[in-house]
This record gives C-alpha cells, sequence and structure tokens, in this order.
C-alpha cells in the first residue's frame, strides 16, 4: 500500500494511519494473499478510489456499504457502485428502485455511482478488499480501524454532513456520529432480505437534499443518465 497514491486532504488527515501497526499488518496480510494467488477486489489502483474521487472538504452525503462486490469486474472501490457494463446486483437494483419512488429517477442503465462521488457523495465501504468469490473474507483484517477513523475525521473536523447508514452494520459503525452537527438517516438494508422492513419509502435521497438545502449547501443531482 505504500505505492497507493491518495488524494492530498484526505491524505493530510490519515497518512498515520499507514504507520500504525494495524495497518502495516493488514499490508502484510494483503501481500500474503496476492503471494498466493488469490483475487482481490478490486484492484489496487481503486483501493482508495471514494476517498480519490471526494475529497475532505467537498463531501456532502455519506453512504456507508460494508465490503466491495466479490464477483468479477463488479467492485471499482465506491460502496454499492460496479462499473459500466456490469448487471446490478440486487443491492443496487433496490436502490434504483427507492430512487425512482424518492424523486421519480428515471432508473440507469449503468450501475457505475462516480457521478455521485464527482458531487461530494463519499460511497465508503467499511473494509475496502475481498477475496474473489468470499464475501467478507476480509473482515477483521484492519480496514475497520481506517474507515472508522475517516468517519471519525469527518464527524469531529466537518459539520452538515448527511450519514446515510442502510442495515445494522452501518448503523453501529456510526453509532458515534454527532446528531447536532450532522444529518443521520438509518433504514433496513437494500438488500432482498431486508428492504421490505423499511428501506422502500426511506425517501433517502429526497431527506439529504432537503437537509443540505436548509443549511444552504448545493444538493445532489441524483440521476445518472
Amino acid at each position: 500500500m505504500s505505492q497507493i497514491k491518495l488524494e492530498n486532504s484526505w491524505k493530510e488527515r490519515i497518512e498515520p494511519e499507514f504507520h500504525k501497526d494495524y495497518m502495516k499488518n493488514l499490508k502484510s496480510f494483503l501481500k500474503t494473499q496476492y503471494d498466493q494467488s488469490k483475487t482481490i477486489y478490486p484492484k489496487g489502483e481503486n483501493y482508495f478510489a471514494a476517498l480519490n474521487l471526494t475529497p475532505f472538504e467537498k463531501v456532502k452525503v455519506v453512504i456507508l456499504g460494508q465490503d466491495p462486490y466479490h464477483g468479477p469486474n463488479q467492485a471499482h472501490g465506491l460502496s454499492f457502485s460496479v462499473q459500466d457494463g456490469v448487471p446490478f446486483p440486487p443491492s443496487l437494483l433496490n436502490i434504483f428502485k427507492e430512487l425512482e419512488q424518492d424523486i421519480g429517477m428515471k432508473r440507469p442503465t449503468s450501475g457505475n455511482l462516480k457521478k455521485w462521488a464527482d458531487q461530494g457523495v463519499l460511497l465508503l465501504n467499511a473494509v475496502l478488499t475481498v477475496e474473489g468469490g468470499k464475501a467478507n473474507s476480509h473482515q477483521g483484517k484492519g480496514w475497520e480501524l481506517f474507515t472508522d477513523r475517516i468517519i471519525q475525521t469527518l464527524n469531529q473536523e466537518r459539520e452538515h454532513i448527511v450519514f446515510i447508514l442502510w442495515g445494522s452494520y452501518a448503523q453501529k459503525k456510526g453509532a458515534f456520529i454527532d446528531r447536532h452537527r450532522h444529518l443521520v438517516i438509518e433504514s433496513p438494508h437494500p438488500s432482498p432480505l431486508s428492504s421490505h422492513r423499511g428501506f422502500f419509502g426511506s425517501k433517502p435521497f429526497s431527506k439529504a437534499n432537503a437537509y443540505l438545502k436548509s443549511h444552504g449547501i448545493q444538493p445532489i443531482d441524483w440521476s445518472l443518465s
């Protein structure tokens, strides 16, 4: 990970993390995985894509995921997003269904959410790598401490950010967020297993924009076409 390029506003805040034991252990773990010819998603240059596309000062919304998609050509470093031309995973399809119900957005043809990231939506997974075909295989290796630090820094140094926490995992990870400084939107996860328990109809996109506008912040254009 020493060769990884990190956007400057994030680098100046979180570079000390790379010198801590947990990150050194994580780097060693990933090297061993590669040495064993394991398939790791996303590609190394995309580990920090969420941070590189959305500088610290530009973050307006955080959408917190769990770990990257573990199928071929899906993950590219943004939570819930897939690369152009890749079929929508079930959770992403449900996100688009809620977008349609919430703000009338026409369902996009691509599941690439880079347009959101470019506008200030930090699409952050709690764990930034995964072994191909093995969901959650890199949990507990250190990424969670690193991404906790990212959320803590936003919580402490910024105001009026919208944190969208879908499902119990994200809600536990974001439990320390200051509700007086930021808006926290919580609902069940968009996974087919839980989406009908309250994800549909939760209107996170219109709620986020209403909050941003109420604080004089340019809202997000959620359309992707």
